[in-house]
């Protein structure tokens, strides 16, 4: 998936939080870091809508995000920090067959679906779990696998391993190592980035340093911790 952001500024009152980023993301592994206040989780919801720029253009696939919101939203799912803004609904699997019957797949396919992304997480005994009961590491493996039941083409992680211990964390990694969608990850988590293709490192809204994981880790640890 070619994402593109074009002289994209965001400003939320009189602070601007993005200034005219010129941006191409193609490749399958890219990493997203930078200091609290760096524009980095406005950056991740550019890229499915959830944020619309003040000033330029983002393209997705070639779509313009503030014109094809509902495209871009199947196109690019979104795996956020707190998972409690994103399981709706009372039941596990009620709340991973809600998008997919929103979105026309046939019912007799849904449950098959369910179970076998539940399964592939490791967490299949979640199924007719109460959403309220799971902890807080279970819920981010829940709505982590609702996104990817949908299948997108490309999956943003908001700082996917804050709630997990180290099993689960580790779980994590490897799960997006695999994905053969593209992954943009916005983590602290540095070791998670290892083996990324690129990472962005943001700081006061605009590309502080752009290249692989080897040079953009230590750049950003050594002006920035």
């Amino acid at each position: 998936m070619r994402i593109t952001l074009d002289g994209v500024s965001v400003r939320f009152g009189t602070r601007t939080v993005l200034d005219a980023l010129d941006v191409e993301l193609t490749e399958q592994r890219i990493g997203i870091i930078g200091s609290n206040g760096s524009g980095k989780s406005t950056f991740a919801r550019l890229l499915n809508g959830l944020v619309l720029p003040d000033e330029g253009t983002v393209l997705v696939g070639g779509h313009d995000t503030a014109k094809d919101v509902r495209r871009i939203r199947r196109q690019v799912g979104f795996v956020f920090q707190n998972p409690d803004n994103q399981i709706v609904l009372p039941l596990v699997e009620e709340d991973m067959a809600f998008g997919l019957r929103n979105t026309g797949v046939p019912r007799k396919e849904i449950p098959g679906r369910v179970r076998e992304q539940l399964a592939h997480l490791g967490i299949a005994a979640l199924a007719d779990r109460p959403s309220h009961a799971l902890s807080g590491g279970e819920k981010q493996l829940v709505a982590l696998a609702a996104v990817l039941v949908m299948r997108p083409e490309t999956v943003v992680f908001d700082e996917p391993t804050t709630l997990l211990d180290l099993r689960n964390r580790n779980l994590i990694r490897d799960t997006v190592a695999a994905l053969p969608q593209q992954a943009v990850v916005l983590t602290h988590d540095l070791d998670l980035l290892t083996g990324f293709d690129r990472v962005l490192v943001l700081d006061r809204g605009r590309v502080a340093h752009d290249g692989p994981p080897r040079t953009a880790v230590p750049w950003y640890v050594e002006r920035c911790s």
